[in-house]
């Protein structure tokens, strides 16, 4: 086994490298995971904002992977990390760790299939998703000609694209156009498809075999573990960042649903033989037995539903049976995806009627689909013991992992706690920000208690004061998309004469809106979860975090009273348990929105009086970054006014970059940076519906070289302007003065 190189010594050279200094609690951290590994013990790390953490866990990952020939897996909970760490982080760490380890470390992204194109849907390998509205493009149908629209874009940009990754794509697509060119990991044809030699997704996965550092995300890293898919290559190492996400990512994995509209598509994708007739006639079945029960948790199954579901499962199950080939029989598209809808069907009828010790079951109500079935664990806690801690060490890290004080909640919740479970050391490396100077926790203590009708009157009076006292900089937390519009409404009608800016979630892609946020000082963003956590905006454009109120779970929400009333029963207190530690993790991480930077400054607004007067209020109080707390109404829009006047110039949050294969920004995705090149054949650019060939381009290079202009180049492709103006900025051309 090769050495390495102190480990000081490296993290030395990665922190020059990318510009920063060198913190204590850095510097504890990246000991303490080589240490964990060393000892092979896991390892819960919260290290506060501004720590470093990335370069604390990739340094040490890098030179064990290097030692060991083993890569280290880094799995993030958001799209931002990720990207961070793999357009930004890790070619720098890689430049800066070349010369120390005699190699130049390498590092790969990997994502679900769902996530890439698919080569052979491209070229009608698979049935069209909605043929019907890709052909009604120029029609009066708005949405179908939208999504036409959308999908002559995707089939334009597959063109040029070195990655495939759906990430890259700027500005996105709806769902149901990205689903016209991609399929899930259960349609995929696998090795029997005619295209895999240049299937994105297999050649990605080829690039990732033999790297350093594999980057992924939460939901990757479980199905891989769970299902047994072996995605991901051995690997002794596993680095869980965001880790606080860690529960409620693996749950969503592992929760199934079932609704009448997707045995319909199940029983019609399986064509016209006797069980997928019998499939069919399930449809209504399912529908009324649904339509039925009223929405929240299913205490017991009716008789009425459970007769349905065992006829949707033993419906679904002869169906799987005609659908099945002979051993060695190819398999098209169109049976594929067949197979994987009946499957799907057959499994999760099934799971409900087996009525299994930690499910929950339970209806919700969609506008779209109707009435929704669903099951999921209550717990996933020794299914993450045996499944992720048994095989390897793990280290999982988070701005937020102690709650209360303790790290006991988070342990907990992830199988680190009781009778069996493995060793761990918990560790607080603080953060190097001086809270109390650089920001105010302020509760709004006039305010009434939150209600259920919304918010009064007097709520709006305070967000708009404080609103107009920053001068718009202002990110607005909201519990629910509704009290988030109804706040956009209302701020938009009486911030209009001031020039501030309001936007919404839901108004476009959400790193659009954070880009058009982070750019315009007088700009204010509202929305929900997705807001709470993950959202880097330093610098000015954020000087007012406002939380509208303390964002329990509902009441009725099933899987959190299944827990609530399963801890009651042990004997434990279910509300602090579940409840207020759900709170206080959402808390943490949305108030940790503010603080990015050493010099960022502002306020922290919570619109819940709750705050300062329930009993739980110190509980939740210690989970936050020790801002300097008041509740005083004036002193806080002085100091809104006094940031506003005296704000540097706003920092612009950049746009995600193209990526080849093998993750690696598309500028250094060669060796140079870490990435392992892959071969790939040539494809053909397109630029408004025309496709481009190699003799084209060579055209265009020779014509600038020689100073010939835009105009004589198009006359002579006998092609418009703008389609070779197009195809010049693609391939990165000067044209001549």
């Amino acid at each position: 086994m090769p050495s390495t190189p102190d480990l000081d010594a490296l993290l030395h050279a990665a922190v020059t490298a990318v510009g920063g200094t060198e913190r204590p609690g850095q510097v504890q951290m990246a000991h303490a995971v080589e240490r964990a590994v060393e000892r092979e013990e896991h390892l819960l790390v919260q290290a506060g904002t501004g720590t470093g953490k990335s370069l604390a866990y990739l340094v040490p990952a890098i030179a064990h992977a290097v030692r060991t020939g083993k890569p280290a897996v880094v799995a993030t909970a958001t799209l931002a990390l990720q990207a961070q760490i793999v357009d930004r982080d890790l070619p720098r760490i890689a430049d800066a760790l070349a010369p120390l380890l005699g190699r130049r470390p390498t590092f790969a992204l990997v994502k679900g299939r769902s996530n890439y194109l698919c080569e052979h849907k491209l070229v009608g390998g698979f049935p069209d998703e909605d043929e019907d509205a890709l052909l009604s493009v120029g029609t009066f149908d708005r949405d179908r000609s939208r999504l036409g629209e959308e999908v002559v874009r995707l089939r334009e940009w597959a063109e040029i694209t070195e990655s495939g990754d759906r990430d890259e794509l700027v500005p996105g697509v709806s769902n149901r156009a990205w689903r016209q060119v991609s399929v899930t990991a259960h349609e995929c044809l696998g090795s029997r498809c005619p295209v895999v030699a240049e299937c994105f997704v297999e050649r990605s996965r080829e690039a990732a075999k033999e790297v350093d550092v594999i980057v992924t995300n939460h939901s990757f890293m479980a199905i891989d573990a769970f299902e047994g898919r072996f995605m991901l290559p051995e690997h002794d190492l596993l680095v869980v960042d965001e880790a606080h996400e860690l529960t409620d990512r693996i749950t969503s994995t592992v929760t199934d649903e079932l609704t009448s509209g997707s045995v319909s598509v199940a029983a019609r994708r399986a064509g016209r033989g006797d069980a997928a007739g019998r499939l069919a006639d399930t449809v209504d079945l399912l529908a009324d037995a649904l339509a039925d029960l009223p929405e929240g948790k299913l205490a017991h199954l009716p008789e009425r539903l459970v007769t349905t579901l065992q006829l949707v499962r033993d419906a679904a199950r002869d169906t799987l049976s005609d659908l099945t080939p002979e051993k060695g029989a190819e398999v098209d598209g169109s049976t594929q995806l067949a197979l994987a809808a009946v499957e799907e069907v057959h499994d999760t009828a099934g799971r409900v009627l087996e009525e299994r010790e930690l499910d929950v079951a339970w209806v919700t109500q969609d506008q779209r689909r109707g009435a929704v079935l669903r099951v999921a664990p209550m717990s996933v806690a020794m299914a993450v013991r045996e499944k992720i801690f048994s095989e390897r060490t793990v280290v999982l890290t988070s701005a937020t992992l102690e709650l209360g004080g303790t790290f006991d909640a988070v342990a907990g919740t992830i199988g680190l706690r009781g009778a069996g479970s493995p060793p761990w050391e918990g560790l607080d490396v603080g953060s190097p920000f001086d809270y109390p100077q650089q920001a105010i926790a302020y509760v709004a203590a006039h305010l009434p208690p939150p209600g259920r009708d919304g918010a009064a009157p007097v709520v709006f009076d305070e967000i708009e004061a404080l609103v107009r006292a920053a001068g718009g900089r202002t990110l607005g937390l909201f519990s629910s998309r509704r009290a988030a519009e109804a706040a956009a409404e209302e701020m938009r009608s009486r911030l209009a004469d001031d020039g501030i800016t309001v936007l919404c979630q839901g108004e476009d892609q959400m790193p659009t809106l954070v880009r058009q946020f982070a750019s315009d000082a007088r700009t204010c963003l509202f929305g929900t979860m997705s807001l709470w956590q993950g959202v880097d905006v330093p610098g000015a454009a954020c000087q007012l975090v406002i939380i509208d109120r303390i964002p329990f779970p509902r009441p009725d929400d099933p899987l959190s009273s299944a827990r609530t009333e399963a801890i009651s029963r042990m004997g434990g207190n279910g509300f602090m348990a579940v409840s207020a530690t759900h709170a206080a993790l959402r808390l943490a991480q949305g108030a940790g929105r503010l603080v990015r930077r050493g010099d960022d400054r502002g306020v922290v607004a919570f619109l819940d009086s709750r705050m300062m007067r329930a009993r739980y209020a110190p509980f939740l109080q210690k989970s936050l970054p020790p801002f300097w707390p008041t509740s005083d109404r004036a002193l806080v829009l002085q100091a809104l006014e006094r940031l506003d006047a005296t704000a540097p110039e706003v920092v612009p949050v950049a746009a995600p970059a193209a990526r080849g294969l093998g993750g690696a920004p598309l500028t250094t995705a060669t060796a140079a940076a870490g990435a392992v090149p892959v071969a790939r054949s040539p494809r053909t650019a397109v630029t408004g519906g025309h496709a481009w060939t190699d003799e084209q381009d060579e055209e265009l290079r020779d014509g600038l070289e020689s100073g010939v202009t835009v105009e004589e180049l198009a006359t002579h492709l006998e092609l418009a302007p703008d389609l070779v103006t197009a195809r010049i900025n693609q391939l990165g051309l000067e044209v001549p003065a």
